[in-house]
């Protein structure tokens, strides 16, 4: 009835096309990305990785590329009909008028509105988490995974939420509840002073929830790496292994935190498959975040796009029209909140694609950062052609699902950007 009296309806709601437009237009540009990313396959090994990739590993990276890329349009289909569905057919009204029928109060009957939108979104979620890591990771090799691993995750992962998540979402919905004019900045102001927070303890209270951090032995590659670390004049304080192998084979390195909390750690599966100069080559990359102030940067453009965001929020939590457009009978903050981050979708997928944009920026500069500071470029090459290698990474991505979706440049580019280092 709700669908027919919609479309029968010649003023059709603003705020409905636009949100509706974006989940599609969102969905199609994807699928037209995946499209052209598994066509751009080629059968042909780039020469750079003559040697590297034998040929039965290559065709298997590209069938791992094909298999995840059909996995993934499933998924985003299932997500589209779904919520399509429970939006049409009135599902955020009828679960308004049930956590309303309960009698708290504004906050508590806010924070289970979206906790139970939260919690549905992760039971039909499950089954494709469930699937990617014990079939296709297990198909190819990644997955350690054991369901032990998975379940203690996921309840350690509720429990964050409820910890952490559920004070900060009270706020919120309580700011905007309470205060007419500058709700927003107060919410910011707390929003900011939260992910501050969180950043700072994270690698000394939270990640170590899900994986052991242990400081790197002393031995070859602990004082390659400290002589590197002094002579670039990093004051390299916290240098861990992390057991990355207790969930898969792939590896990686990261940088995290800040101040006297931060931390450089090196997965297990990394240090396994690598040279003591290629490991070094990968640590300056990350110490190069650091001094191109890549992390600083990103916060700051995060806390201020959160400013806007608040701000546009506070204004559209008085339009009827968007309450409408979800087939509400009470408007309410904590519902204006779920339907504000639908019609922000847009503005986020441009964002999204300038943050995108930046992170490649930002990796070129910390590849040239390693090159530069170490005095060799071939280090750092061969450590991304071994990961491409161990990964099953895609040697030719095409552009358009690049330009939408990697936040890392691909290998090839990575890698003649490097090798222009000795030219320069």
């Amino acid at each position: 009835m709700i669908v027919a009296n919609l479309f029968n309806n010649s003023n059709m709601n603003i705020y409905l096309i636009i949100i509706l437009a974006a989940i599609l237009v969102d969905y199609v540009l994807n699928l037209a990305a995946d499209y052209l990313n598994t066509s751009a396959l080629s059968k042909e090994l780039p020469d750079e990785f003559e040697g590297v990739y034998d040929e039965e590993e290559y065709k298997r990276s590209q069938e791992y590329t094909r298999e995840r890329t059909r996995f993934g349009i499933v998924s985003a289909t299932f997500g589209v009909i779904v919520i399509l569905a429970f939006w049409f057919l009135g599902g955020f009204n009828e679960l308004d008028q049930l956590v309303r029928s309960w009698n708290y109060g504004t906050i508590v009957t806010g924070l289970f509105y979206i906790g139970l939108l939260m919690l549905g979104q992760t039971i039909l979620s499950l089954p494709f988490s469930l699937y990617s890591t014990f079939v296709i990771e297990e198909k190819y090799g990644f997955n350690k995974t054991t369901a032990g691993t998975f379940i203690t995750d996921m309840a350690k992962g509720l429990l964050l939420s409820v910890l952490l998540g559920l004070p900060l979402l009270a706020g919120i919905i309580w700011f905007f509840d309470s205060f007419e004019t500058y709700a927003w900045l107060y919410a910011w102001g707390v929003a900011t002073a939260f992910i501050l927070i969180v950043q700072f303890i994270a690698p000394t209270w939270i990640m170590p929830l899900f994986n052991k951090f242990s400081p790197l032995e002393e031995g070859e590659l602990r004082q390659a790496i400290m002589e590197y670390a002094n002579s670039v004049n990093f004051p390299l304080e916290g240098l861990y292994v992390m057991d990355g192998s207790k969930r898969s084979t792939k590896s990686n390195a990261f940088f995290t935190g800040f101040g006297k909390n931060k931390r450089i750690a090196l997965f297990d599966t990394l240090i396994d498959k690598h040279t003591v100069p290629e490991l070094v080559a990968i640590l300056a990359h990350e110490i190069g975040h650091y001094k191109k102030k890549h992390i600083q940067k990103s916060m700051i453009i995060s806390v201020v796009h959160m400013g806007v965001m608040f701000a546009l929020l506070q204004f559209f939590l008085t339009s009827e029209g968007l309450f409408e457009a979800f087939f509400m009978e009470q408007a309410s903050v904590y519902a204006g909140l779920v339907f504000f981050g639908m019609l922000y979708a847009p503005i986020e997928m441009v964002l999204s694609i300038f943050m995108q944009y930046f992170s490649r920026k930002n990796e070129f500069e910390a590849d040239r950062f390693a090159a530069e500071t170490t005095g060799a470029n071939e280090p750092m090459i061969e450590a991304l052609k071994k990961l491409s290698v161990h990964n099953l990474s895609n040697l030719t991505p095409h552009r358009l699902y690049v330009f939408l979706k990697y936040s890392h440049p691909p290998v090839m580019e990575r890698i003649r950007a490097i090798r222009e280092v000795q030219n320069t």
